[in-house]
């Protein structure tokens, strides 16, 4: 949290969970009020509105068996910065400044220097490569993500498979 309050940024946080982390978000929500907003609670439609005014979704799961809000976040143009596990992993094609190519960032272990790195090649990007930024939106929102695309990769994989 330090070194996020100390960039040129603001964070939202929306969730429930164990006791003391929900202590935490109020904490920081106090203590970095003109930062960060944190709110204790769940609401999709307020989950939806915090993604679409996002510029960056920032999600450090532990486990995440598949992941929706990643997805929503590249279909609404938000970029993803996520810890790779499980759906993670699988839907968020990491940026490659030398092709450009790829959705967001992550980062292979749940340790704040990991997240930090992450999220500081995100910022660098966001403030000193435009058309870089502007393409990671870009090459999100028009990622098939549909089940009909999904299905159909499913069945290349069973033909190969069989054949």
């Amino acid at each position: 949290m330090p070194w996020i309050v100390g960039q040129d940024a603001q964070l939202v946080m929306l969730g429930t969970g164990r006791a003391d982390l929900e202590d935490m978000l109020r904490k920081f929500d106090r203590e970095h009020h003109d930062k960060v907003m944190g709110r204790v609670g769940f609401s999709v439609k307020m989950a939806h509105r915090i993604t679409v005014g996002a510029d960056v979704l920032l999600m450090p799961s532990r486990f995440e068996p598949c992941g929706l809000n990643q997805l929503y976040a590249m279909k609404y143009g938000t970029v993803p910065v996520v810890h790779a596990v499980g759906g993670l992993r699988d839907t968020v094609i990491p940026f490659d400044p030398f092709t450009e190519s790829g959705f967001g960032w992550t980062f292979d272990r749940a340790e704040a220097n990991k997240l930090v790195n992450a999220l500081g090649n995100c910022l660098n990007t966001y403030r000193s490569h435009k058309e870089s930024w502007k393409g990671v939106q870009t090459r999100g929102m028009a990622h098939d993500l549909s089940w009909d695309n999904a299905a159909k990769h499913y069945e290349e994989v069973l033909v190969a498979a069989k054949f």
